[in-house]
């Protein structure tokens, strides 16, 4: 929210109806690029590859994705953004806050979302969260042997 509103403080434009639609959309958007980042990174992790090993190739790899998404919607905001004539005050704010919210947003996904990710990696490391799982046949102390429910002794 931070490109969004420092967009419309730079237009003069003021919070309306419009805008807070733009607001919506804006964090759909956003939550779609770290939801397309950290998917990618738990990919790598579960091929075998360390956490900071993973969040590097997702950089990697989902950066142009990323950056072709929201400049894409970013060329298609301006010319909304720029419109004049009759009610394009109204507009203009919806598209202001997309093309502000999704610059700031392309490196607080590109930067913020990766270092947020290894700090709650290591926090579950230490709380014994990011352990193998095992199976429940791993876990049985006993083989496992099936039973009818008629041949348990009722008392």
């Amino acid at each position: 929210f931070i490109g969004a509103f420092l967009a419309l403080a730079l237009t003069n434009n003021s919070i309306g109806i419009f805008t807070i639609l733009g607001l919506i959309m804006l964090m759909g958007l956003v939550a779609k690029n770290a939801i397309i980042l950290v998917d990618f990174t738990n990919h790598m992790k579960a091929e075998g590859k360390s956490t900071i090993e993973a969040l590097i190739l997702a950089n990697h790899a989902r950066l142009r994705p990323i950056l072709m998404t929201t400049i894409a919607m970013i060329f298609g905001m301006l010319p909304i953004a720029l419109a004049g004539g009759a009610g394009a005050e109204w507009k203009n704010g919806l598209a202001w806050v997309i093309v502000g919210g999704l610059t700031s947003s392309l490196f607080l996904t590109l930067i913020v979302v990766p270092v947020v990710y290894l700090v709650f990696d290591i926090i579950l490391d230490k709380l014994g969260f990011n352990k193998k799982t095992r199976t429940i046949d791993e876990l049985l102390d006993e083989p496992y042997v099936h039973k009818d429910v008629l041949e348990y002794e009722t008392h």
